[in-house]
């Protein structure tokens, strides 16, 4: 059995095409879900949403906490660091992350940015060791097989690799660059576009991504099933 993370990260509480101002990342991540239990119903399904119930942002005291020993760790200290080790462990425990994550001002929106910073722990998902040759750091989630999507919308449009504005796009490459310095380097995204525009160019853009994301989960669930004749004993 897979087990899936379905993260919401956006502001907005409702989907697009079923509340009035509905978030259009939402309604990726329901239709992404919606298509993966359907080829795969025996899979667990775990949800959150960090842009209703964002993470507590990383504080003085998280820091310092973070970085002591853990056999040295004074009861406050664990306190402060309890939420964390709970994203981590969640973390550790999914094998398919499906994020939907809005670009805001070019970035990822606050809640998910808050997320971030609570699973980026030294000693549980990335190495630390200052006295190490070469580079200090190494990422901990390597080779645990785990994939990454994610399902974006932005309010303009042109914002892919290579075209109009692609180079103020910091919502995917952000993403990107922090999960594969853990280890996951599995990522795939689809995005809605035209969003403030609010015409048939967003209509389109919102059934391109729907058909791009039906296909994408017929692409991983296949590997999946393959994946698991490949790793499964021969029976005679």
């Amino acid at each position: 059995m897979t087990t899936l993370l379905h993260i919401d990260a956006s502001a907005r509480p409702g989907r697009s095409g079923a509340q009035p101002h509905g978030s259009h990342s939402r309604r990726l991540t329901a239709h992404f879900v919606e298509h993966w239990q359907r080829a795969r119903p025996d899979d667990r399904i775990l949800y959150r949403d960090v842009g209703q119930h964002p993470p507590r942002p990383v504080t003085g005291e998280w820091i310092h906490a973070a970085f002591t020993k853990p056999e040295e760790r004074e009861l406050w200290m664990h306190e402060a660091l309890a939420e964390s080790e709970a994203l981590v462990d969640e973390l550790l425990e999914v094998d398919v992350i499906v994020a939907g994550v809005p670009m805001y001002n070019f970035g990822v929106p606050a809640g998910f940015k808050a997320y971030i910073d609570n699973i980026v722990r030294v000693g549980r998902t990335f190495g630390f060791d200052r006295s190490r040759q070469g580079v200090p750091y190494w990422p901990l989630l390597t080779d645990m097989g785990k994939r990454l999507v994610v399902l974006s919308a932005r309010g303009d449009f042109g914002y892919e690799p290579g075209h109009r504005i692609g180079h103020i796009n910091h919502v995917e490459p952000h993403i990107r660059t922090v999960f594969g310095y853990l280890g996951i380097d599995d990522m795939h995204s689809v995005a809605v576009e035209y969003d403030e525009f609010a015409d048939e160019r967003l209509l389109a853009s919102l059934n391109q991504a729907e058909q791009r994301i039906e296909t994408l989960v017929e692409e991983l669930t296949s590997r999946l099933i393959a994946e698991h004749k490949v790793t499964s004993p021969a029976h005679c």
